[in-house]
């Protein structure tokens, strides 16, 4: 087989921005899921609406912004120090448990990986280090070195510019839809990762390659199967 390029989603795909909530449950009680998923909620559309708008900012900044509107949409108040605990607790998310087995499976293919994030990359390297997943990455590639946002056109092909790599050989891993339909529609190949069964993939009119379990079931289909059946 080829050697390919996997290209990593790194926020819900290579670790749980969820597990916030854990956080949050020590300082707001019942409502921690409420307000853990409506500040991952805000913190994507707001980097979206940057993009159409084209008023970048880095992604902490959206981070932080999201987590103002979700704590004024619940009313809920936390300190200025506890805001800032929770700022430094997002460089330490834990890797989802396929994680590390998945993508040392397909290193030892001879596959090149890279996490593919809308964060900086100086702030995903150092999350990705304390996951234990860095060390495993050929490299770490940031919409930041174009200043716009995936699912922009333009993100998916600099990804291909800094990876060096065909859009036929190159494949995006994410657990997020609107990812891979941007990638899809960039002319890349695109596996979405459905860890939960209860997840719903977007009924457009474009589809998935592959939609695997977890990254552990991705490297054993590349492993099973000699030719990529697009």
């Amino acid at each position: 087989m080829d050697s390919q390029t996997f290209a990593f989603d790194v926020y819900g795909t290579l670790v749980n921005p969820l597990e916030m909530s854990q956080h949050l449950q020590m300082m707001v009680g019942e409502k921690a899921g409420l307000l853990s998923q409506l500040w991952r909620e805000k913190q994507v559309e707001y980097a979206f609406r940057r993009g159409l708008m084209g008023r970048y900012e880095p992604f902490n900044v959206c981070t932080q912004q999201a987590l103002d509107y979700a704590l004024k949409a619940t009313d809920l108040v936390l300190t200025a120090e506890q805001q800032a605990f929770l700022m430094a607790q997002y460089q330490q998310l834990e890797a989802y448990a396929d994680v590390i087995p998945g993508i040392q499976s397909l290193r030892a293919q001879g596959h090149c990986c890279v996490a593919f994030s809308n964060g900086p990359a100086e702030k995903v390297k150092a999350l990705l280090q304390n996951a234990g997943v860095l060390e495993l990455l050929d490299d770490v590639i940031s919409v930041d070195e174009i200043q716009r946002y995936k699912p922009d056109p333009a993100v998916y092909l600099h990804l291909l510019k800094r990876s060096g790599s065909r859009s036929g050989s190159t494949w995006l891993i994410s657990s997020n839809a609107w990812d891979v339909i941007g990638a899809k529609h960039a002319g890349l190949n695109a596996a979405w990762v459905q860890r939960s069964p209860a997840a719903v993939f977007d009924f457009w009119d474009i589809h998935p390659d592959k939609t695997v379990e977890s990254l552990q079931y991705l490297a054993e289909e590349f492993s099973i199967n000699s030719d990529i059946k697009r």
